[in-house]
């Protein structure tokens, strides 16, 4: 009997200690998700509609050349496809395949993963118009200096000639206008969220938790130094995997910690738009200098577009000032009908998509026959991979059937192929083995 009261007494107090806590992390996490909801779902919708009724092979037909016009062309291509960095390496490989420049890939490749239809409707319930419309036009200015960059090496043979060759090819679209619907839902809606609701979910949770726990003045005592900052920034975000409509409610959290908008900024640009897996893919299909082309253009263009934003005289006030209301004063206020119902729409299409995911792999590591050999890979981060390998691995001789479980990181491949195939092209893709 003492026991149980001593217990109950313990209860009691950290309820009374940390329930007020809970609450707050409750109504904080709420109204990020209430705010972003309807944008987000409209940009999943039209990520949709650009994938079941855009032919992709398209794009390849205006991108052949290496000057100006092919690199904003691709460019104006890429800005608004909701790819992430790693999504969008088979795609950036496949036009260079069919026929696009190496200028007009790279310039794709940069401009693709730092924004999209989804991430800028994102940026602009989270943060405001300038964030929204700045967003995009970074993307532009730092891919065409990247793609110009690479066209002119590439007009004087100066870049690597070797190219690795890989079983990248475009997806063909359904037939049909209703089909093409159907396609639009489900890439929308399920697709979609299998590969970004987990890390669009981290990011709600990361910007809740910096809401919640960090002292309101925390960055107050670094804003002498925002280009020191900025580099800090760069420095981790630029080899970690954060997608474009993830890392939204990180850097709005931030900002409402004192962290200045040009620094908010750079992790929006430089986050989204590379990671070690996709630094590892360029340097395979692209070559060493145009890998580091890459890279220079995206740190250089995030730390450019930061110091403008900081530094220029009546910038740092526009973007702080255009922050929404319902980020500046973070709670259940006001919260509609509508919003209300677009986040649960959104929670619950993320939960099934991403517990089909799950699923899938349980069923498949029961249900594993002789005949099937399974490969750890490494490098996967979304739908888009996983498509890219099961592609390749098929198209090897042997080969019955491949079934990829992004999950857990592995290949389970059917038939009568060498290991040592299987793994060569597994590296040719762009990922990495392991053993």
């Amino acid at each position: 009997m003492d026991f149980f009261c001593t217990f109950c007494a313990l209860g009691a107090v950290f309820l009374s200690n940390f329930a007020p806590v809970m609450m707050d992390y409750v109504n904080a996490f709420v109204s990020m998700l209430n705010s972003m909801s309807p944008y987000l779902l409209l940009g999943f919708f039209i990520a949709g509609l650009l994938h079941a009724f855009v032919p992709s092979a398209i794009y390849s037909r205006y991108l052949a050349g290496t000057g100006l016009r092919s690199v904003v062309t691709a460019a104006a291509f890429g800005i608004p496809l909701p790819l992430c960095s790693c999504g969008v390496l088979p795609t950036a490989v496949a036009l260079r395949r069919s026929g696009a420049s190496r200028a007009a890939s790279t310039s794709f490749l940069i401009a693709t993963p730092q924004t999209g239809v989804d991430s800028i409707a994102a940026t602009y319930s989270m943060m405001g118009l300038p964030f929204a419309i700045l967003r995009p036009v970074a993307a532009l200015v730092t891919s065409l200096i990247g793609g110009l960059a690479v066209g002119h090496w590439e007009r004087k043979g100066a870049l690597d000639d070797h190219v690795e060759e890989g079983n990248y090819e475009f997806s063909e679209l359904p037939k049909g206008f209703w089909n093409k619907v159907l396609e639009t839902f489900k890439y929308g809606f399920f697709d979609m969220m299998q590969s970004i609701g987990r890390w669009l979910l981290i990011g709600l949770v990361v910007a809740t938790l910096i809401t919640v726990l960090l002292p309101d003045d925390f960055f107050s005592a670094y804003a002498r130094w925002p280009l020191l900052n900025m580099f800090i920034i760069v420095a981790v975000a630029v080899p970690m995997y954060v997608c474009a409509t993830g890392s939204i409610p990180i850097a709005a959290a931030l900002m409402l910690k004192g962290m200045s908008p040009g620094c908010a900024l750079v992790l929006l640009m430089a986050g989204p738009a590379a990671n070690m897996a996709s630094m590892f893919v360029v340097n395979n299909a692209f070559g060493r200098k145009a890998t580091v082309v890459y890279l220079l253009s995206i740190i250089g263009g995030a730390i450019g577009f930061g110091v403008l934003v900081d530094y220029l005289p009546g910038m740092r006030d526009l973007f702080v000032n255009a922050l929404p209301s319902h980020v500046m004063h973070h709670g259940m206020h006001g919260a509609s009908w509508f919003n209300t119902l677009c986040s649960i729409f959104l929670l619950c299409m993320i939960v099934l998509a991403l517990g089909a995911k799950y699923w899938k792999s349980y069923q498949i590591n029961h249900h594993k026959t002789a005949t099937m050999k399974e490969f750890k890979v490494k490098g996967m981060m979304c739908a888009h991979c996983k498509a890219n390998v099961e592609k390749g691995l098929a198209a090897l001789p042997g080969v019955e059937k491949v079934t990829v479980d992004l999950a857990k990181g592995t290949a389970l491949v059917e038939g009568f192929v060498p290991d040592q195939l299987v793994i060569d092209c597994i590296e040719d893709l762009g990922y990495q083995y392991e053993p």
